[in-house]
């Protein structure tokens, strides 16, 4: 089953930090491109940070110098490591993957959303 499992959000104090995961299944993650977006209610999704599978690397202006991207290809997993976290960082985190071949290269340029997990910064 081709599917995206965020963790790592919940509540946190303002400037405190938070490390989201999403792990990729049912597709050959080093094919793909993984991103993370948000959606603060009221707001249309926005990206957040993007690390494509030849490596290159981007970041809205609202959280660079604050949050990094990674990824571990052998736990097909992308992370976001969230620091000094303001009220505005809060919403709901999506990971995303794009460019993807299914196993077996049976099927390309797959697109595949998470369910979303919660980042609440109090103030």
């Amino acid at each position: 089953q081709v599917q995206l499992v965020e963790s790592g959000g919940g509540l946190v104090q303002a400037e405190g930090s938070l490390r989201l995961s999403c792990e990729a299944h049912g597709i050959i993650f080093s094919t793909a491109d993984m991103a993370w977006y948000r959606q603060a209610p009221g707001k249309q999704r926005e990206l957040v940070a993007s690390f494509t599978k030849e490596g290159a690397i981007n970041y809205a202006d609202s959280v660079k110098g604050r949050f990094t991207i990674s990824r571990e290809e052998a736990k097909r997993t992308v992370y976001l490591q969230m620091n000094s976290l303001k009220a505005e960082d809060t919403g709901v985190y999506y990971c995303n993957a794009a460019r993807a071949y299914g196993l077996g290269y049976r099927e390309r340029n797959l697109e595949v959303w998470g369910q979303g997990t919660l980042v609440t910064v109090s103030a």
